[in-house]
């Protein structure tokens, strides 16, 4: 095999892997997509209302502790990964005490099992 046919069997090689590190979409497999149109999108919107009554149900009852639950606003911001599922990562506007605070939440969904699972939830990191 001569130098240029190395050349040019590698280069296919490497065009090769690249295609199918990227999905139809433009996206490597595993990184992060913006989520358009957030505020108009309802599956996003459901997981954040999710995520705030989850965060809630872990708080036990909010009377004894003192504090008070969060009321779901929306979700402003949502980014998607494709992992084991889907990870969603949402910033979330919610009421807390008659004040507007940002909360950041993870939560995988796994449609073939009809399972969601909040990972974390959390004011945003500064």
């Amino acid at each position: 095999m001569t130098r240029t046919e190395m050349i040019i069997l590698s280069l296919l090689f490497v065009i090769t892997v690249s295609f199918r590190l990227v999905n139809g979409y433009g996206t490597i497999v595993g990184g992060k997509t913006q989520v358009n149109d957030v505020k108009n999108n309802k599956e996003v919107q459901e997981l954040g209302k999710f995520s705030v009554e989850e965060y809630n149900r872990s708080q036990g009852d909010f009377r004894s502790n003192g504090g008070t639950e969060l009321v779901f606003s929306q979700v402003v911001e949502a980014q998607k990964q494709v992992a084991s599922g889907f990870k969603y990562y949402l910033k979330i506007e919610a009421m807390q005490n008659g004040a507007n605070k940002t909360f950041e939440s993870v939560v995988v969904v796994k449609p073939w099992v009809q399972s969601k699972e909040l990972i974390n939830f959390s004011p945003p990191t500064q």
